[in-house]
């Protein structure tokens, strides 16, 4: 066995080092928007065809077909709030998925802030699912 260090790509601490410059540009503030009642649908659509396009890892099922989407409330100032749930508090997207789905709504026009929080009120169970869910994964009720 080597006493040779193996390099991991990681950072030693230093107290004396200067952090490095992010990588990553810093995000531009978005444009003031003010919606009328129907452009305030037509986001809110777009926004749900968007979290259609948000699988969980685990099941080939989209979030929303899934049932795990309660609520998409949006304002005419282009404020987006999401309630959503996860299969099982269990789970191991509990920690990535909400971003995620965050960051891809983010990404929407006309879409100035998003705000997805997690809940578990009511619980998830499989009478959630779309019809078309439930089909796709063969499940009879």
């Amino acid at each position: 066995m080597s006493n040779r260090p193996v390099e991991l790509g990681t950072t030693r601490l230093n107290p004396d080092a200067t952090p490095p410059e992010p990588e990553t540009q810093p995000e531009t503030p978005p444009v003031p928007v003010d919606l009328s009642p129907a452009e305030v649908e037509q986001l809110r659509s777009k926004l749900i065809d968007t979290l259609c396009k948000v699988f969980d890892p685990e099941i080939p099922v989209n979030i929303y077909e899934l049932g795990l989407i309660y609520k998409v409330d949006v304002q005419s100032n282009g404020h987006v709030h999401v309630d959503m749930t996860l299969t099982t508090p269990a789970c191991p997207v509990a920690g990535s998925l909400p971003g995620e789905v965050k960051h891809k709504l983010r990404k929407v026009p006309n879409v100035t802030d998003v705000r997805v929080d997690l809940v578990w009120e009511p619980p998830w169970d499989k009478g959630r699912m779309s019809e078309a869910a439930k089909l796709q994964l063969g499940i009879d009720d």
